[in-house]
């Protein structure tokens, strides 16, 4: 990649990265690793420089104002890695809960932390005492426009290696979907003109979004408390593992995709929860998750870089909101119903043009009225759902770096003005959800209680139908 006259990469900043590190809004991502083993932190500025820095430039650049002030340019610095690189220190010799707690602050405090403007965007964190969890921690902390979540874990597992086998790549689980439709309701559907139902979804779609980016709001819930900072009000996060076996076999039954069964649990644990807390208006009150969803047309992970040098040039921020109304409990009362909603409302935006026609359209908001009127509709639409929902999927082998053989991994995303905030990943097997909520407003451990609940009732109404 070449470089301008004192130091300006030729390309300037993407769109979708000036949109989420502005006045407005700050995005940030936080990836967690947990060591088997404890933390040997000698090799740390080693690998950084080394392999962490030549992935891409823009670890090593800062954001500046280029010749047009509505837009900005990266530009090439000398990056003193002991600013990036933090250790924090705690009294040794202390339990295992204790440990949980000063973790459990600890990334709360560096969630709620901005990133400095005058150096690269990311941050390493060293967590190296023991928790419940792990024999240590190491935390990377990417702003979001430095890439979006597929191209920065696409970085993060350059990074690492098989744990068995070094040699061997890491290998992923496959995105295919569902080939079989038994969703009896959506055939429906089948009799309608399709260019007429298209045309109607995508201006139906156009419109909800361009209003929850205006003035609609969903109600105020336990999920939800409407007022303004909530981005910048202290945080709690905390995990919750499914078993992806469990969940393939519910997808292969219904013929539906995993996403559609973790969407559909989430959706039911989120109304068991306000239900658990305010039973008086629960199945009536009105909520949108922001389903994030990657705009590319992968089969999976790519080495960064293929990535770098494909046609398509798929690193950057290239991922799109997909509004999705949590179904009612007045309206949809059996669990599984719960999923199929899930699978229809997905289905149908993802197949919308609508997603397209918003990109459109912010671009030309952007090009007369500047990136920071962009900026302000995409932090409203944020605060006016009442959750963000995205997930990952993982290595199927056990990762490893710097001899640090991973046992778990999971990521949160920072800085959006929500109370609650859904991540999942896949590892090993295993499905790590994570919740960053409001702390004092969202009882986590209640929210958990709700999840497991609606995953036991989903796998017990599955067990009805026949394997296909």
């Amino acid at each position: 990649m070449e470089f301008g006259e004192g130091g300006l990469l030729q390309e300037p900043v993407s769109p979708g990265s000036q949109l989420v590190n502005s006045s407005v809004l700050s995005l940030a991502i936080l990836a967690v690793l947990e060591s088997e083993v404890p933390i040997d932190d000698s090799q740390t500025f080693l690998l950084l420089k080394n392999v962490f820095l030549q992935i891409n430039p823009r670890f090593s650049s800062i954001m500046v104002q280029g010749v047009d002030e509505k837009n900005k340019q990266w530009k090439r610095v000398e990056v003193n890695l002991e600013d990036h690189v933090h250790v924090p220190i705690f009294p040794s010799g202390m339990s295992l809960e204790s440990y949980d707690t000063y973790f459990d602050e600890y990334i709360t405090k560096i969630a709620s932390e901005t990133f400095p403007q005058s150096r690269p965007l990311w941050e390493l964190h060293l967590f190296k005492y023991p928790t419940s969890h792990a024999a240590g921690q190491i935390i990377f902390k990417i702003h979001h426009a430095l890439g979006d979540g597929y191209s920065l874990m696409g970085a993060l597992l350059s990074c690492l290696q098989n744990a068995q086998n070094p040699s061997l790549p890491l290998t992923f689980p496959s995105l295919k979907g569902a080939k079989n439709e038994t969703n009896s309701r959506s055939r429906v559907f089948e009799f309608v003109p399709k260019i007429f139902s298209a045309v109607i979804n995508d201006a139906w779609d156009l419109c909800w979004s361009i209003l929850k980016g205006t003035w609609v709001e969903d109600d105020r819930t336990p999920i939800r408390s409407g007022v303004d900072g909530v981005e910048f009000r202290p945080l709690s996060v905390s995990t919750l593992m499914l078993p992806i076996e469990e969940i393939k076999l519910i997808k292969n039954k219904l013929g539906v995709t995993i996403n559609d069964v973790i969407s559909g649990t989430i959706f039911l644990g989120i109304r068991m929860y306000i239900q658990e807390m305010d039973n008086e208006k629960s199945s009536s009150q009105n909520c949108t998750a922001l389903v994030l969803l990657n705009s590319r047309l992968a089969a999976g992970y790519k080495s960064v870089q293929e990535m770098l040098i494909e046609t398509n040039k798929s690193w950057g921020n290239r991922i799109v909101f997909l509004p999705v109304t949590v179904p009612k409990s007045s309206e949809v009362t059996k669990p599984l119903d719960f999923v199929w909603e899930a699978h229809n409302i997905i289905k149908r935006q993802r197949n919308s043009s609508s997603w397209y026609l918003t990109t459109r359209l912010l671009d030309i908001l952007k090009k007369f009225r500047g990136p920071e009127v962009v900026s302000n509709y995409i932090y409203n639409t944020l605060k006016n759902s009442s959750t963000g929902i995205t997930n990952m999927i993982g290595p199927l082998e056990q990762m490893s770096i710097a001899n640090h053989p991973i046992k778990g991994i999971y990521f949160i995303v920072t800085g959006a003005p929500q109370c609650l905030a859904i991540t999942a990943m896949s590892y090993m097997g295993k499905l790590r959800i994570a919740f960053e909520a409001e702390k004092g407003f969202i009882d986590t451990n209640v929210l958990q209680a709700c999840l497991k609940d609606a995953f036991r009732v989903i796998c017990e109404a599955a067990n009805e139908f026949p394997i296909k």
